[in-house]
Parts: C-alpha cells; structure tokens; sequence
C-alpha cells in the first residue's frame, strides 16, 4: 500500500461533483481493483466551532471549557470524512458514488480523546465484499496521538447491483428493546448536521433534491442517528460501538430510542420499523 500524506483536508463539495459525475461510468464487482492508496493527514487540529454545532445537533454535551472537552466517540469519523471521499470518488475506486449506502460501522476507541490535540489521521480502502444485493466496500480510518492508534473505525459502503446466484436472506429482525425516549426530528436536521459534518449530500438537505434520488422527503444522515443514539445512550473511556444502518429516517419524523442496559441500543419508527441497531462494549481487556 502507498502512503499519500496530504498537507490539509480537500474539499467536500468537489469531491461529491466529481464522484457524481463519474458514477455512470463504473462497474461495480466484488473481484473489482480497488485503490490501495493511504491518504495521512498530519498535525491535525480541530476545529472548535464546528465541533460544537457537531455536538449540539447530535445531542452530545458541551462542556463550559472548550480545551478540556473530549470529542465524542463518532466525531473522527467527520474529520476522516473528506479523506476518504477523496479515495471513493477517485477514477480508480470501482463503486458508483452515486447511490452508495453506508450499510455499518465499527468503532475502536483505546483511550480518551482531547478536542485540543494533535492529530495524524489516515484513511484507506481495505477491500471489497460480495453482498446479497450488490457489492460492499471497508473504509478504515486511523486517529493516532504521540504516534499510538487512539480511534480507528472500518465503515462498510454498499453499491446495489444485479448480483449472480441466489440471493441470502437477509437477517432477521431482533425484537425491539425497552423504549427509554421518543424524538421528534425537525425537518432541517439534514442541513444542520451538513453544515456541521461537511456532508451536504442533496438526499439530506431538501425534499425536492431527496425525490430525484427516490426518497419521498429528505432523510437524516446514517451518522447522526447513530451519533444521536450514543449520545444518548454515553460512551465514557475505551470502548468498541457497533452498528447497523436498516432504513432511512424521513424528516421530518418521530422515531423512538430504545435500549436493554446491556449495552444495546436501536432507533424504531412509530410503527415499530428499525432504523438503527447497535452495541457498545467496553474494549477487551480494559477494566469495568
């Protein structure tokens, strides 16, 4: 694999228009060539001010001092962001931008993470996965401080396709969990968490640009539902967060967090649909 250390984060917006422009073109494929590029950002300092609109529109807390914060347990994802935008809209990444659902996403964090650090963030493409209704990419993202790995992440990125054989059923559903808080989701969600994140993905800011791409209304970002639920849910020290986007939130909506103390939690749609379903474990081999 080759490393690529850039000296800032490119920016979203071209790199959207450019993946836009060049879904058509792919031929997506699990035995597809992939990049094996990985991109480093050094000396990474986050931005206070963005980090706080993070926080407010997830429901994370905010402390009365900005340099004792610590960043919420999904916000390197937001910086690593751009990164790997960069690596899927490339001509050589063999998946359509276009339409690509983020399907999951497995968090490591190792050990606290101050708002005021330095950082050295990298992000590469670990490979592609046959999956019963297409094709599925891991993006890994990398935090380290002092030079230890702090945070890493591996999100799976699906592109739909006709796929050869029969297809698997899909799992089955588990049974909802004790319900603890219903939300209701105002309608501009989508454009606050993009002004937040950087991802200012059409399907999430209108209904109008949400409908060209088959949506009835705009939908909420996979991350913010599940950024919402560990907010919620609290996510102190090491920890592994797992997962699973099951079907998009409109807005705007009503949806209900629920969870069993065991570490599991869900987002449900009034009618009992699931949206969202995780855990969060402490890391092996920490203490309680």
């Amino acid at each position: 694999m080759t490393a690529v250390t850039l000296a800032c984060a490119p920016a979203l917006a071209p790199l959207l228009a450019r993946g836009a422009l060049r879904s058509p073109f792919k031929r997506p494929s699990p035995q597809a060539d992939f990049p094996r590029t990985r991109l480093v950002l050094p000396g990474l300092r986050v931005d206070l001010d963005r980090l706080a609109a993070y926080e407010r529109v997830c429901g994370f807390a905010t402390g009365t001092a900005a340099g004792e914060d610590a960043l919420p347990v999904t916000y390197p994802h937001v910086l690593g962001f751009p990164l790997a935008m960069r690596l899927m809209s490339g001509r050589d990444f063999p998946l359509p931008l276009l339409g690509l659902v983020h399907t999951s996403i497995e968090i490591v964090r190792r050990s606290g993470l101050p708002a005021t650090g330095e950082y050295e963030l990298a992000v590469h493409i670990e490979g592609l996965a046959p999956h019963r209704r297409g094709t599925e990419a891991t993006v890994v993202t990398e935090l380290r401080a002092g030079g230890d790995a702090v945070w890493e992440s591996r999100s799976t990125y699906l592109a739909r396709h006709r796929t050869e054989g029969p297809r698997e059923p899909r799992a089955a559903e588990p049974a909802p969990l004790p319900p603890v808080a219903e939300w209701r989701i105002a309608q501009d969600v989508g454009r606050r968490y993009g002004a937040a994140s950087g991802d200012r993905n059409p399907i999430h800011l209108h209904p109008l640009t949400a409908r060209l791409f088959g949506f009835p209304r705009a939908i909420a970002h996979g991350m913010w539902t599940v950024a919402r639920c560990l907010a919620a849910h609290g996510t102190s020290g090491s920890a592994v967060v797992r997962a699973e986007f099951r079907a998009p939130v409109l807005l705007p909506g009503t949806v209900r967090y629920g969870a069993d103390g065991t570490g599991r939690f869900e987002l449900r749609g009034n009618g009992g649909r699931l949206h969202v379903s995780g855990e969060v474990q402490r890391l092996p081999g920490q203490a309680p």
